[in-house]
Formats: C-alpha cells, structure tokens, sequence
C-alpha cells in the first residue's frame, strides 16, 4: 500500500510539473517596442463575389411594398441575431451567385456580380432598379461569409459573420480564444486560391501579426491551433494516472482474495 500511494504522488507531481506552461509564452504580442507602440496595418482588399456564393440583397424605397417581392428572399438568416454564431444545417437566405457570376432578381432580370466587390455590385443593382424605382437605396452584403477555427480554442466551429472586414484576431475572439495548451508562436491559416491549398503560420507571440497581408481573412478561411506540449504531456500523465489508479485496485483486490481464501 504504501508503494502505492507513493506511486500516485510521483504520478500527480509529473502531472502537476508537466502541465504547467510558461507564462511568457501565454502572453500576446510581448515584444512590442516601448518607444513605438503603433504597427502600420496592410491594406485591406475587399472580398470580390464569387460563384455559389449567396447575396443579401434589399432595395428600398418611398413605397416600400413595391420592392417587397425582392427583399422577401433576402429575409434574416436563423442565426441573424448572433452575429457571432456558428453556421448550423441551415441555408442563409439570399440570392445564390450561379455557375455563370449571375444573380436573378424579380423586376430587374439577370445580372453579373461575380468578380465585383459588395460596393461594386451595389452600384450595378442601384442603377438597373433606377428604371423602375425612384431614388431606390440598395444593400448588397454576403449572406455566406464565413471562416472555420479549429484546434486549441474554446470553441472551434465555423463561424458566419455579417461584417465583411474580418480579422485574424477577430476569428479567435468568436471562438472564445485559444486554450492553455494552444501553440501561440504558429497558427496555421488556410486559404482556398485559385483552387490551390495556401498555408501561412501566424506567430501571436509577435506584433509582427498586424503586419501580415494575411492579417484580414478572407471567406472560408480556415484557422488551425495546433496543441502544444503542455497537452500532450498531460494527455500523457493523465493516462499513466489512470493506469497506476488501475494497478492499485487490481492489487488490492488481489490481496483481499488471497486472505479470503
């Protein structure tokens, strides 16, 4: 017995002294300079439309029921009120970009969105809806755009966001930030171009982050932290835990059984 109790110590302090992570490297952006405390953020480019992806899309004017046949489709989302919510079965209502850039509108017809910017497209839909509206105010947003966190965070998911100006620490913040064991010094970005796989490595232990023209994600971004030691060694421990607890009962069981018998 006594062999086993000290067994269970040795277990709880390898526990105890393996899952312990360095404060520093918890730490965000540490080496940012004292006397420059300002980072020059990369320019930001404004997401172009793409095929299959979905518009919300609404014309208002004077007389609001005329426009209601075009407005209907592009009514709130299930997850609307939640700006941060992950995306769930349900399809976001809007108007879906075709296999040709196109979107069809009621009253106004067919029109090529694809490789437009929002502002872009909202100008194109102002000015075909001018023939039948009088002064008519045009939204165009994505009804689509969304990025996927995965790894060491709290709450990995793929998130859908209403704002299309989106950024790498923005990402993080929706999925309730990295754990303990997450790896600070290399995040992984995925990036879809031109059908290719695109990999870049983040380092959120430098302020050198807001510097990376990667800093602004882009739809259907994917954010991978990987786990670092400290997880794995507690993983570890953990099952050597469990395994020493095992061989104590077995023991005693045992004992037991050669006295009763």
């Amino acid at each position: 017995m006594i062999k086993n109790t000290l067994y269970r110590l040795i277990a709880w302090g390898l526990f105890l002294f393996s899952s312990c992570v360095s404060t520093e490297k918890t730490v965000y952006f540490r080496d940012i300079p004292a006397d420059h405390p300002e980072v020059t953020l990369p320019t930001y480019q404004e997401p172009l439309i793409q095929v299959d992806d979905i518009l919300h899309i609404t014309i208002q004017t004077i007389d609001g029921g005329t426009t209601a046949a075009i407005n209907q489709l592009s009514g709130a989302p299930a997850n609307a009120g939640n700006p941060a919510a992950p995306t769930g079965s349900d399809v976001p209502n809007g108007y879906l970009v075709d296999d040709e850039g196109q979107v069809t509108i009621p009253m106004l017809g067919t029109l090529k969105v694809a490789g437009l910017t929002t502002p872009e497209a909202r100008k194109l839909i102002a000015k075909e809806a001018s023939k039948y509206f009088n002064d008519p105010t045009v939204q165009v947003r994505f009804a689509n755009f969304k990025v996927t966190v995965i790894g060491e965070v709290t709450r990995p998911a793929t998130y859908t966001v209403p704002n299309e100006k989106v950024t790498l620490l923005d990402a993080i913040g929706m999925a309730g930030d990295l754990t303990i064991h997450g790896l600070r010094e290399n995040v992984l970005l995925v990036r879809d171009n031109n059908g290719k796989k695109e990999f870049v490595r983040f380092n959120l232990n430098s302020y050198e982050t807001f510097e990376s023209p990667y800093f602004y994600l882009k739809q259907n971004d994917v954010i991978y932290v990987e786990p670092g030691k400290s997880k794995v060694a507690s993983t570890n421990v953990a099952r050597t835990q469990a395994i020493s607890i095992f061989a104590s009962a077995v023991t005693i069981i045992t004992v037991i059984v050669s006295r009763l018998f």
